[in-house]
């Protein structure tokens, strides 16, 4: 049976929330479904927007949406979340770890952390998914 993605959704956000309360952060979740914003943590004191996003394993790195796609009359539009969210809260079922990643770090379409060294050896611009993960846990990452 193929799972809905308003289903993968629903996962992906009881995961980040899970992941977020076990780190010691207190979290809300906005009434209605027409916020930017899935969540509301509090991260050093401070309240924060997190929007929720279901990574995905592909070639040794976990790749996520940066924006928000709506099906409309004239087509397919999509937003960015820049000034809407303070973070993005991504859960990765693959590899079962949610990473919290800065609104600034990602690029403006698709994130990406890198779980695995690429194989030309790059090491420079490479946003390392250990480095996103809440509470310092690095979760076991299978070998490609």
């Amino acid at each position: 049976m193929k799972r809905s993605t308003k289903a993968v959704g629903i996962l992906s956000e009881i995961m980040v929330i899970a992941e977020l309360t076990c780190a010691g952060h207190s979290v809300a979740v906005p009434l209605g479904e027409n916020n930017r914003y899935d969540l509301i943590a509090e991260i050093d004191g401070v309240l924060a927007r997190v929007q929720v996003k279901t990574g995905r394993l592909r070639k040794g790195a976990v790749i996520f949406n940066c924006y928000s796609s709506h099906t409309h009359r004239n087509g397919t539009a999509c937003r960015p979340y820049t000034n809407e969210v303070e973070y993005f809260g991504v859960y990765c079922r693959e590899l079962e770890a949610v990473y919290l990643v800065g609104i600034s770090d990602p690029a403006r379409v698709t994130g990406s952390l890198r779980v695995h060294p690429a194989h030309n050896r790059q090491t420079r611009g490479i946003r390392w998914a250990s480095d996103y993960t809440l509470n310092g846990l690095r979760p076991e990452v299978p070998s490609p």
